[in-house]
């Protein structure tokens, strides 16, 4: 009959890769039917127990205490192999060598390594802030593979980075490359002029391999983690590592890759794209993009047509394109057309950030008043609350004419936007109603006016002669939706703010020096790459005690 035994070691804890080392050296020994090393968290317990090899009696335990349990042909043939546990947790990975001396501490690596650059940590989310925090403590920049470190805590080690001038990667950033080594999880690519920012680790490295094989290369990889454009996080390290890409002499095109970030960030993020001045293809996945190109912003639909789109700008001789003189004040908006009205709400939310409508979408606000605008403002004069008793303002264009001149007499307004849907049943002739209006408007210093004028010359007013009329007048004229998007974009998207201590350049420099805290691979890849790299061979401090660790913290503070 089979027999369940376990060893229960408190506080001793073991990195994964060495924990599955152990499982299977324990699965292969003589009698052995099944054997489970892990940490005695909640979920693993749940695993084990699911598994039929949860012990019983075992009572109270912690996440950092270890528990391996054996299932054997017979008790003897359990405890036997149990006996071989410390053999097991002392081999090498790399297949049994003594292993050479390991630092105890961060701090005594640091020492030691004195002009070291980075920190990688791969140790419990439970503990990662805490040696996040002192890493930076120690001047060094941060790749934090681990997961589970609450929004708080990243809050927190981002604004402490950003006043230091270093770089947090992460939580959860499971890929990077910096200097041509990879951290983590990363490909092996060549080196090149495309430099990736990236919030997703399979993402960057989907990229970055299909720049491989499209035949270009990656300077500088970068990871950011996946709550970095949340509106919590606002995008604290992907503006570092925008800024630290747009200094280094390697990167000539940027990819910038990442969910749809919260419109607010997404505003501040594309202006800081924009203030490279270098090419950037951006790759919000999930995201339909308002425009194709703007600027030397290009936006991608799919990770491949984002590669794609870096390989060939890297190997083009892409001219410099004149930034547009901003427009002072605020957007007003004012739409007869609907479906136009929530196309440019959508389009150009990106890269205003906030803008009042009366239109429902996400990232907009309420507007408290329909009669008053406020910041920038949109709104759909073909809506409900605007026609009761009255005609749509495709016919007829009072309520827009009053609106308008209320508009261009405040003087926070620095652009109206207007439409005019051409057509049969639409107003015969809306230029003749609009010209005098904005010429008067334009003959004074009032705003800038942009008209989107939507039909043919077979339409009843014929287009050429409303375009003329309307430019006659004074208004900037398009026909084309997106390029209208587009010259608003460049005119009011707010300026980029840069770091207020940008990370040293240093931090992409070449030997590669590096600390590793948790998993063991990561350091002997690093080592595989020719990076400078020591291994700390970390261990929960109180042996992963609650109470003391919580004394041990207010210690610190």
């Amino acid at each position: 009959m089979s027999a369940l035994c376990y060893q229960l070691r408190p506080g001793a804890y073991c990195d994964s890769i060495v924990l599955l080392q152990v499982q299977k050296g324990l699965a292969g020994l003589p009698g052995v039917l099944d054997a489970s090393a892990g940490m005695a968290t909640e979920t693993n317990l749940e695993l084990l127990a699911a598994q039929g090899l949860l012990p019983a009696g075992l009572g109270e335990l912690a996440p950092d205490d270890l528990l391996v349990v054996v299932r054997g042909e017979s008790e003897q043939a359990a405890l036997g192999a149990l006996a071989e546990l410390d053999s097991l947790l002392h081999r090498r990975a790399s297949g049994g060598e003594e292993e050479d001396y390991r630092f105890k501490s961060l701090a005594a690596a640091s020492r030691a390594q004195p002009h070291g650059r980075w920190v990688l940590i791969s140790v419990p989310g439970r503990h990662a802030a805490r040696l996040a925090a002192e890493a930076l403590e120690l001047g060094r920049n941060v790749f934090l593979f681990s997961d589970n470190v609450s929004l708080a805590e990243e809050l927190e080690l981002k604004r402490e980075a950003a006043k230091r001038g270093l770089l947090v990667m992460g939580p959860d950033c499971g890929t990077a490359i910096v200097a041509g080594v990879g951290f983590g999880f990363a490909n092996r690519v060549p080196r090149g002029g495309v430099g990736l920012v990236a919030a997703s680790g399979t993402g960057l490295q989907m990229v970055a391999s299909r720049l491989a094989a499209l035949g270009s290369g990656v300077s500088q990889a970068l990871g950011t983690g996946g709550r970095d454009l949340s509106a919590e996080v606002g995008g604290a390290s992907t503006l570092l590592a925008l800024d630290l890409l747009a200094r280094d002499p390697r990167t000539r095109v940027i990819v910038l890759i990442s969910k749809p970030p919260a419109p607010a960030v997404a505003a501040r993020v594309l202006a800081a794209a924009r203030a490279t001045g270098k090419p950037t293809v951006v790759a919000f996945l999930g995201y339909v993009p308002p425009l194709r190109r703007l600027g030397q912003l290009w936006f991608a639909s799919s990770l491949s047509e984002a590669a794609e789109l870096a390989a060939g700008l890297d190997s083009a001789d892409e001219s410099a394109v004149a930034a547009t003189e901003p427009a002072p004040g605020s957007l007003r908006a004012l739409f007869s057309g609907g479906t136009l009205a929530y196309e440019a709400l959508l389009g150009l939310l990106p890269f205003l950030g906030p803008i009042s409508s009366n239109l429902e979408v996400e990232g907009s606000l309420p507007l408290p008043s329909l009669a008053e605008s406020s910041g920038h403002t949109l709104l759909d004069l073909g809506e409900d609350a605007f026609t009761v008793g009255r005609l749509h303002p495709t016919i007829d264009q009072d309520l827009r004419l009053r609106r308008f001149r209320q508009e261009a007499a405040d003087p926070a307004t620095g652009l109206i936007l207007l439409d005019f849907v051409l057509g049969d049943a639409a107003h015969p002739d809306p230029a003749a109603e609009w010209a005098p209006a904005i010429e008067q408007v334009r003959q004074g210093s009032g705003p800038e006016v942009v008209a989107l004028v939507v039909g043919t010359e077979e339409d009843p007013q014929r287009l050429s002669s409303q375009v003329a009329r309307l430019s006659e007048a004074g208004a900037r004229v398009f026909s084309d939706s997106g390029e209208a998007l587009a010259y608003l974009a460049e005119r009011l998207a707010a300026p980029a703010q840069g770091p207020t201590r940008p990370v040293a350049l240093e931090a992409l420099g070449t030997p590669l020096t590096a600390l590793n805290l948790g998993l063991e691979t990561f350091a002997e890849s690093l080592a595989a790459q020719g990076a400078d790299v020591s291994h700390v061979e970390w261990r929960p401090p109180a042996g992963g005690n609650a109470r003391l660790l919580a004394i041990l913290d207010r210690l610190r503070r």
